[in-house]
């Protein structure tokens, strides 16, 4: 049903000019990887000598891929905690009435939006931690690419903080600050919780730009998958099946929180359209099952009646208040 509101369904016509479309798509697609194919064999690069270390020798994972596996996920584990709290704070003082906080933490939020990433690690690596000595020297890639990756990422995560809350309907603010609750209080314990639910799948999304992003540490000797693949090759002489089968690692991770994104935005489909259990809580009154003179229909008249007569003084009252010239 909702596809049919937003657009209208293909009709014949239609449906046989994108499947044309398809065919000719994947047929373009498969021409470009005969010529890939073709140009790695008149390379010497399918040679089964090169691919045989992969599957024969296990100091290739062991001492390189897996070595660069780990670097990769610890980075982008480390990035995407930073980044989620970053991103929150940016994203409540983005949302604050107060201007000398909106201002700011906007302008901290389209600077690190608009710096790229590599240029973050390049500026922080050799103009920062290249020299910091406290630090060691096996730390300070680390460091430059997981603050890089929360600068960048926190900002977008901020981003998507303000336009969840701002997606929210306006009773939900309203309903807040009509039983007292102050606007900061009302973002805290209404909103925010809701708009976190709501945007989880796109946060997933962003963590995945997060992990993709690691590769961008090759530039400062941070030794990820990318760095690691890169030394294998120039070791077994196969670069090319070493950045083959990194990539292919890396499309298996992005692929995994992929289908966790899909599975989050399922699960929250389900929770908030299926319904709780049926219970028969007062049925005399609800389901009408007590009879029309019984005790219980006469005590619900009798609330009706009070209601009725409270309403009636109210409106009385009013009417004799806005007589009243002194009112």
């Amino acid at each position: 049903m909702s596809a049919s509101v937003l657009f209208d369904a293909p009709g014949p016509k239609a449906r046989t000019r994108h499947l044309i479309l398809t065919v000719i798509g994947a047929l373009l697609a498969l021409a470009g990887l005969w010529v890939v194919i073709g140009k790695m064999r008149q390379a010497g690069q399918l040679e089964p000598a090169l691919w045989e270390p992969f599957v024969t020798d296990k100091s290739v994972w062991v001492d390189y891929l897996l070595v660069g596996l780990w670097n990769t996920i610890k980075a982008a584990l480390l990035s995407v905690v930073f980044a989620g709290l970053f991103g929150l704070l940016l994203g409540m003082g983005r949302l604050s009435e107060n201007k000398w906080i909106r201002w700011p933490a906007g302008a901290i939020v389209e600077f690190f939006r608009a710096v790229p990433v590599l240029i973050m690690m390049i500026f922080l690596f050799f103009g920062y931690f290249a020299k910091a000595e406290t630090l060691p020297a096996d730390w300070r890639p680390l460091f430059a690419v997981v603050i890089a990756l929360t600068l960048y990422n926190g900002s977008v995560i901020a981003e998507l903080v303000r336009s969840g809350v701002h997606s929210l309907p306006k009773g939900q603010g309203e309903a807040g600050l009509s039983i007292g609750l102050t606007p900061q209080q009302t973002l805290r314990a209404i909103q925010l919780p809701q708009a976190l639910t709501a945007m989880l799948p796109a946060l997933i999304g962003q963590f995945v730009v997060v992990l993709k992003d690691t590769a961008l540490g090759v530039q400062i000797t941070y030794p990820e998958l990318l760095t690691w693949a890169k030394t294998l090759g120039s070791s077994y002489g196969n670069t090319v099946p070493a950045y083959l089968v990194a990539a292919l690692l890396f499309i298996l991770l992005n692929y995994a929180m992929t289908k966790l994104a899909t599975w989050v935005e399922r699960r929250l489909k389900r929770r908030g359209t299926t319904a709780g259990k049926v219970t028969n809580a007062m049925p005399t009154i609800v389901q009408g099952g007590a009879e029309p003179g019984g005790p219980a229909a006469a005590g619900t008249r009798a609330v009706v009646a009070g209601a009725e007569e409270t309403i009636e003084s109210a409106i009385e009252s009013a009417k004799e208040r806005r007589n009243d010239p002194g009112w």
